[in-house]
């Protein structure tokens, strides 16, 4: 195997094994568009035909490690990227959300006698926090003129515990207020639209529990004293979600002490829809359960599709960059006839032969694999330090993201730019195989 790789390296075009390092590094450390200018450059002048046949395979040896090279550390980018965003988004969501809710049946948002299964579930052993909780949809204004929609929850006391991390401005003490009005947390994008800051007053408005009377249905209304703002790092959140007491959410939608549901927070997360199925067998009708993954599986298939067409996409680049080698290899073949002719004549099996042009293939796609992967994680650190990708946050829910490299997705991306490499090299390597001494030292 020695043999076939010495002549591999010299079919390469390349002397001595530094002369490759400068070959690797010029790849490295030019953006495409020297490659390219350096060809039009010499079309434009008319100096191809001057190009001795050996200068002209390095440069398509070049160009063929450099798209190498280039879908290889394209690839690694836009998947770290993208599990980064499936990342960032679960995390989020699991800091804002309960991992699983207990419901009912019903027409109404209306869960009465919820202390029992409340304590049910927390005998699970698996259950480390619930409680209930009172959602509903209102409006909200500071002034008349200008009302917004609000989703508002309600919560215990306790439960503020959790989100203290979200704080932006106040506190999250509910009863303690200077108008002795419910306290409210607004989300800071929201405040902002209302310009409503901590200490002032707002208006909410219930659809939910309205009552008829002979001039109509009258929705239920309550004054609030804005008492702190919060940043979930969630657009949507951020932008429509309001937090208040149990007792106040309560009387803002007439449940007396009924909740809408009671939310649980389970040891492992990843097993929530295990503890919801097996909660809901234990409890049984009228109670349904719900966890994270079933309540936000329309988004996370939306992330995982997209991540998929995008490495598809991304992996065409490595494919275009394997004919490359095919028309690299193919004009080496050419070129070196004579020569394959003098080895076989001097007892060099088609065997070795193949295997001469099946390593000169390998070391390009290996080349260009080693420095797109070196390249990908060089750009991939740069993006995530220097925080160079914003999103629109009413798209993607958040507006930057951290770039995630998981291991096996780039050792797979690394395996894949390999293979690729050494197909491409198949019909080339089977073409100087045939040829037979006689016809090879006739070649002119």
């Amino acid at each position: 195997m020695g043999l076939e790789l010495h002549i591999a390296f010299r079919y390469l075009s390349v002397k001595r094994w530094w002369h490759w390092l400068i070959v690797v590094a010029f790849v490295a450390l030019s953006p495409l568009w020297i490659i390219a200018a350096f060809i039009v450059l010499a079309v434009a002048s008319e100096r191809l035909a001057d190009i001795s046949s050996r200068a002209a395979s390095l440069i398509i040896t070049i160009i063929a490690i450099g798209g190498i090279y280039l879908g290889v550390a394209a690839l690694i980018v836009v998947i770290g990227v993208m599990s980064g965003l499936q990342t960032e988004v679960r995390d989020r969501i699991l800091g804002t959300n309960p991992h699983i809710m207990m419901l009912t049946y019903g027409d109404e948002l209306r869960f009465e006698d919820w202390e029992g299964p409340l304590e049910a579930a927390r005998a699970d052993p698996d259950v480390t926090i619930g409680e209930p909780f009172v959602y509903t949809q209102s409006l909200v204004f500071k002034r008349v003129h200008y009302q917004q929609g609000l989703a508002l929850r309600g919560i215990s006391q306790d439960a503020t515990e959790r989100l203290g991390d979200q704080t932006l401005v106040g506190d999250w003490n509910f009863n303690d207020t200077g108008s002795g009005l419910p306290g409210l947390v607004l989300g800071f994008r929201l405040a902002g639209r209302l310009q409503a800051g901590p200490g002032d007053t707002v208006n909410l408005i219930s659809g939910q529990g309205a009552e008829l009377t002979p001039a109509g249905f009258i929705p239920k209304f309550k004054k609030f004293e804005v008492v702190g703002l919060f940043r979930s790092g969630m657009f949507e959140y951020d932008n429509q979600m309001a937090y208040s007491s149990l007792e106040a959410a309560q009387d803002l939608v007439g449940l007396d002490d009924a909740v809408t549901g009671l939310a649980f927070w389970v040891k492992d997360p990843w097993k929530a829809d295990e503890v919801a199925a097996r909660l809901s067998q234990t409890l049984g009708y009228p109670y349904y359960l719900r966890d994270w993954k079933v309540t936000n599986e329309g988004l996370f298939n939306a992330l995982k599709l997209e991540k998929m067409g995008m490495a598809l996409v991304l992996a065409l680049i490595v494919i275009v960059a394997a004919f490359n080698i095919v028309s690299t290899l193919i004009m080496v073949v050419a070129d070196k006839t004579r020569e394959i002719g003098i080895l076989r004549s001097m007892g060099m099996t088609s065997r070795r032969v193949l295997n001469v042009f099946m390593l000169q293939g390998l070391i390009i796609g290996v080349a260009g694999t080693m420095l797109g992967l070196v390249g990908g994680l060089a750009l991939s650190w740069a993006i995530d330090y220097f925080n160079l990708i914003a999103l629109p946050g009413d798209v993607y829910l958040i507006s930057e993201i951290p770039i995630i490299l998981n291991p096996l997705d780039i050792a797979w991306i690394v395996a894949a730019g390999i293979f690729i490499s050494l197909l491409a090299t198949v019909y080339p390597s089977h073409l100087a195989a045939r040829l037979t001494p006689v016809e090879a030292i006739r070649h002119e």
